[in-house]
């Protein structure tokens, strides 16, 4: 069941990157959803709806978690039930501003179970893919490997991201310090589900976000499991989440003091 829900993930990711691709660099226009920094666009929802066609065609029944189109379908019931997680255009802000850095991202889960997920960069037309079986990208098997301390590591991040900073003021700002001070290389390329493919893939090290979606986590978090590496946090419900290569020293990490409360969850 695992590899047949991947490869529906698979096709209806595939079913949206030749319009993306068509549409980027645009400059289409944008509306803001909670603020200004939260743009969406008409390819956003129009490519959601194109994802949510091929899975009623291919995989009937379950519920899809949009990020535009919220919840179709009843959330539990029966344990057999399929639970899609959808965002259409994870770094929207990026898609639309002609950035290359923003990707599909769809997963599913079972019986409050990831099993299946696909991460579809379509500018590059790179297909990152995970099931039961293991994860790849075009079919090469995908291994998260790589540096072992900060000084040594790639760290991809958001934080702090405007509500943060909103929360936490001066201590987001002193936090975000010492990760730029300890890390080897600290970016903030925008799109949670390709950052974890990265990690996944062991093209960067470490992967660190606050207040993220399902839509945005769950099948990057499938990929850096099945890939070896290490996921914190929760990505059926969202919230904060952490992840890094296999052999990472995130106790001796200066994450460690930054993302205490994932540590200490240790999920």
């Amino acid at each position: 069941m695992s590899e047949e829900l991947m490869r529906v993930a698979e096709e209806a990711a595939r079913a949206v990157g030749e319009p993306l691709r068509a549409a980027f660099r645009s400059r289409p226009a944008t509306t803001a959803k909670r603020d200004f920094q939260d743009p969406v666009t008409e390819h956003d929802r129009a490519c959601e709806e194109i994802i949510r066609g091929v899975i009623a065609a291919r995989a009937p029944g379950g519920v899809v978690v949009g990020e535009e189109g919220g919840t179709t379908g009843t959330r539990g019931g029966e344990g057999g039930r399929v639970t899609w997680f959808v965002d259409p255009i994870d770094g929207t802000a990026n898609f639309a501003a002609g950035l290359p850095f923003f990707c599909v991202s769809i997963a599913a889960a079972v019986g409050g179970e990831l099993v299946a997920g696909v991460v579809y960069d379509p500018v590059r037309e790179q297909l990152f893919c995970a099931s039961d079986g293991g994860a790849w990208c075009d079919g090469v098997p995908l291994r998260s490997t790589g540096a072992s301390a900060d000084r040594e590591a790639m760290l991809l991040t958001s934080f702090p991201a405007p509500r943060t900073l909103a929360a936490d003021g001066q201590r987001a700002l002193d936090g975000f310090a010492r990760l730029l001070a300890s890390f080897a290389a600290l970016r903030r390329p925008g799109s949670a589900a390709l950052k974890l493919a990265h990690v996944a893939a062991g093209w960067a090290d470490v992967a660190y976000g606050r207040q993220a979606s399902s839509w945005d986590v769950a099948a990057g978090a499938l990929l850096v499991r099945r890939a070896g590496g290490v996921f914190l946090g929760d990505p059926l419900s969202g919230g904060d989440y952490l992840a890094h290569v296999a052999g990472f020293d995130l106790p001796g990490s200066a994450l460690a003091g930054v993302a205490g409360d994932l540590l200490g969850a240790g999920r």
